[in-house]
C-alpha cells in the first residue's frame, strides 16, 4: 500500500500552491488558480451534499478537454465521490451505456454533447451540469431545479462567510484502498470493460512521477491528449495538481500546425504524447531532408554527420518550445525508425509503457537511461512483472504484471475479472515482451495480433507496419492475414503525391515497389504478398491506435 493517502496529497497542494496558476484553457484568458480551483471545488461539494450524493456514488464526466474539466475531476475524487470520465469521442449510444453501466447519479457534460443526449435514457441521473460553466442543464426534480443555486449560494456564505480561504480546504479522509474511478476505453480490439481503479492504483502513479524530477512547483505544461484517458489525466492532471505545475489544456485537435504554435507560446517544461505526433514531425520535417543526395553524403562523414544531428536536435527543440527536460512517448509503440534516429541526435526522448488496468504506468526510464526497442525498467517499488516464457530473457511471451498500480477488476463483470487475472493472482496485458536481467522490458506486439504462419513462425504485424509507414507515399498502413498470407492495407499520403506531381492512377505501381523494397527488410517468413489501398484512413482510439478489430474481416 502506498504511504502517502491521495487526496491529502492534492488537500496540501492546494493550501501550499494557493496563488499558483493551475488549469489554463490555451487560447483564452480563462485561468484557474489552485485558489480558485479550490473554491469552485468547495461549491461542488456543497452541491452534491444538496443532492445527497453519497460517498462512492458514481459521477459522470464527459466532454471536451478544458479548465473545468479539471475541476470536475478534482472536485468528484476530492468529495469520495466516484469519477467516471468518458472519451468525448464516443457516440451517443455509447455514453448513454456507460452512464447507465456506472449507476451515475450526476453527469457532466459538454454543451455540445449534450446536445446529442436523450435525458429520458440517461437513467439514475439526478442533475446534467454544464462544462461550460457549471450551470445546470438538466434536473430530475423540477423542484429542486428552481431552488438548488439559491440554496447552495447561501449555504456556501454560511460555510465561508470571509470568502474561501486555504485553511478551508480540507477534505473527507478517503482510504487509499476506496473505488475512485471507473474507466471506460476504447481500444484496439473492442469496445473495454469498465476498469476500476483505487486511490491507491493513482497514488502509486502520482507518488512514483514525483520522485523522477521531470515536474516542478510553477512548471508550464501543455496538454493535448484527452484527459478521459488514463494516460493523459494522470500526467497532464493527477501529478501536476499534485506537485503545483501550470497545466494549459490545448481543448483543440493537435495538428502540427496547432501544436507547433501552442509549444512556443507555452514552452511547456515536460512533453507528454503519443508515437503519431513525433512519426508525423519525423515523417514531414525530418525525412525529406534526409533523404537529399548532398544530406547523405554529409551523413557517410561521421565528423559532419555529428555536427548535422547537432543541427537537427537543436532545430527539434526549439520547434517544440526550447525548454523542455524530456519526451515522455507512450499509448502505443513508436515506430523503430523514428526512435533510433531520435536516439542518434541525442535528443531527450523516452518510451513507457502502461495500460489503463494500471492507471496506467508500468514502465518507464529516463532518456539518458532509456534502450531503443524497449520501453524502460519496471517501476521500482511499485510494480513487478514477469514473462510467461520458458526463458524469458530470450523467448517472446505473455507479460504478467502485479503491484500498487493493478485495477481491482472490471466493474460489474466477474467473468472478464476472473479471465483477466491467473490463478496466482497476476493481472494478464496481452502484450508479448522479452526482458532483461536490468528489468527492462522489450515489446514484439499483441498476443491477439500475432500471426502464427504455415512453419510455425509468429509474425507480428506491428513491426511490419513500422517499415511499411516509412515508405514513400505511405500515411499509414494495416497488416493483415488472408487466406494464409500477409496483406498490408495502406491509405496513401495523398500531399505528397501531389507535392511531386503524380496521381492516384501511379499508385498501383508506387506500392508495388514499396512492397518490394520493405520485403527486403524483412525475413522471408514475413514478406508481405501484396500491399491493397485502402480508400480513407483507419479508424482510430483516443491514443490514435488503428481499431483492428473493424479491419479482421476486410
Amino acid at each position: 500500500m502506498i504511504k502517502e493517502n491521495l487526496i491529502k496529497m492534492y488537500e496540501q497542494s492546494f493550501r501550499d500552491n494557493w496563488e499558483l496558476p493551475a488549469l489554463s484553457d490555451y487560447g483564452t484568458d480563462r485561468t484557474f488558480h489552485f485558489s480558485d480551483m479550490s473554491a469552485e471545488i468547495a461549491r461542488l461539494h456543497l452541491l452534491f451534499e444538496y443532492l445527497q450524493i453519497r460517498s462512492g456514488d458514481k459521477i459522470s464526466l464527459v466532454g471536451k478537454d478544458c479548465a473545468r474539466w479539471g475541476v470536475a475531476y478534482m472536485s468528484v475524487i476530492t468529495y469520495g465521490a466516484v469519477i467516471v470520465p468518458i472519451l468525448q469521442d464516443f457516440n451517443s449510444n455509447d455514453i448513454h451505456h456507460i452512464v447507465n453501466h456506472s449507476e451515475s447519479s450526476f453527469l457532466f457534460v459538454s454543451d455540445r454533447i449534450w446536445d446529442v443526449l436523450d435525458a429520458d435514457m440517461l437513467g439514475e441521473v439526478k442533475m446534467v451540469v454544464s462544462l461550460s460553466d457549471f450551470s445546470c442543464l438538466n434536473c430530475r426534480d423540477r423542484k429542486k431545479f428552481a431552488e438548488m443555486r439559491t440554496i447552495v449560494d447561501r449555504r456556501y456564505k454560511e460555510c465561508y462567510p470571509n470568502g474561501f480561504t486555504k485553511e478551508d480546504v480540507r477534505y473527507p479522509d478517503i482510504s487509499n484502498d476506496a473505488l475512485i474511478e471507473i474507466n471506460y476505453t476504447s481500444g484496439t480490439t473492442g469496445f473495454s470493460k469498465g476498469v476500476m481503479l483505487t486511490a491507491n492504483n493513482l497514488a502509486g502513479n502520482v507518488t512514483y512521477a514525483r520522485t523522477l524530477d521531470l515536474m516542478f512547483r510553477g512548471d508550464n505544461e501543455l496538454c493535448f491528449l484527452p484527459l478521459a484517458h488514463t494516460y493523459s489525466c494522470a500526467f497532464n492532471l493527477l501529478v501536476p495538481m499534485a506537485v503545483g505545475a501550470h497545466v494549459y489544456i490545448l481543448g483543440k485537435m493537435p495538428t502540427p500546425k496547432i501544436l507547433l504554435q501552442a509549444f512556443e507560446d507555452v514552452k511547456p517544461n515536460l512533453i507528454i504524447t503519443v508515437p503519431l505526433i513525433l512519426e508525423k514531425i519525423y515523417k514531414k520535417m525530418i525525412l525529406p531532408q534526409l533523404g537529399k543526395r548532398a544530406m547523405k553524403l554529409a551523413l557517410s562523414i561521421p565528423l559532419l554527420a555529428n555536427r548535422i544531428y547537432g543541427q537537427i536536435n537543436k532545430k527539434l527543440t526549439t520547434a517544440l518550445g526550447g525548454r523542455f527536460c524530456e519526451v515522455i512517448v507512450g499509448g502505443a509503440a513508436m515506430n523503430q525508425d523514428v526512435t533510433d534516429f531520435l536516439c542518434r541526435i541525442k535528443f531527450p526522448v523516452t518510451i513507457g509503457y502502461g495500460m489503463t488496468e494500471c492507471g496506467p504506468l508500468i514502465s518507464y526510464s529516463n532518456y539518458r537511461f532509456f534502450k531503443p526497442l524497449s520501453c524502460g525498467h519496471v517501476l521500482k517499488d511499485i510494480m513487478d512483472v514477469r514473462i510467461d516464457s520458458s526463458d524469458p530473457f530470450n523467448e517472446v511471451g505473455e507479460i504478467q504484471v502485479r503491484g500498487e498500480n493493478v485495477m481491482l477488476g472490471y466493474y460489474k463483470n466477474e467473468e472478464a475479472t476472473y479471465e483477466a487475472f491467473t490463478k496466482d493472482g497476476w493481472l494478464r496485458t496481452g502484450d508479448l515482451w522479452t526482458i532483461d536481467k536490468e528489468k527492462r522490458i522489450f515489446i514484439r506486439g499483441r498476443s491477439k495480433t500475432m500471426i502464427l504462419n504455415s512453419s510455425g513462425q509468429n509474425i507480428y504485424p506491428e513491426e511490419l507496419e513500422a517499415k511499411l509507414n516509412n515508405m514513400p507515399f505511405v500515411l499509414e498502413s494495416l497488416v493483415l492475414e488472408h487466406d494464409g498470407k500477409i496483406v498490408a492495407l495502406v491509405y496513401p499520403d495523398y500531399e505528397q503525391i501531389d507535392s511531386v506531381g503524380m496521381s492516384s492512377e501511379d499508385l498501383p505501381l508506387l506500392m508495388e515497389h514499396n512492397c518490394k523494397e520493405a520485403n527486403k527488410l524483412l525475413a522471408p517468413y514475413e514478406n508481405i504478398a501484396r500491399i491493397e489501398l485502402y480508400p480513407t484512413e483507419f479508424e482510430k482510439t483516443p491514443k490514435k491506435s488503428i481499431k483492428r478489430y473493424l479491419y479482421t474481416r476486410y
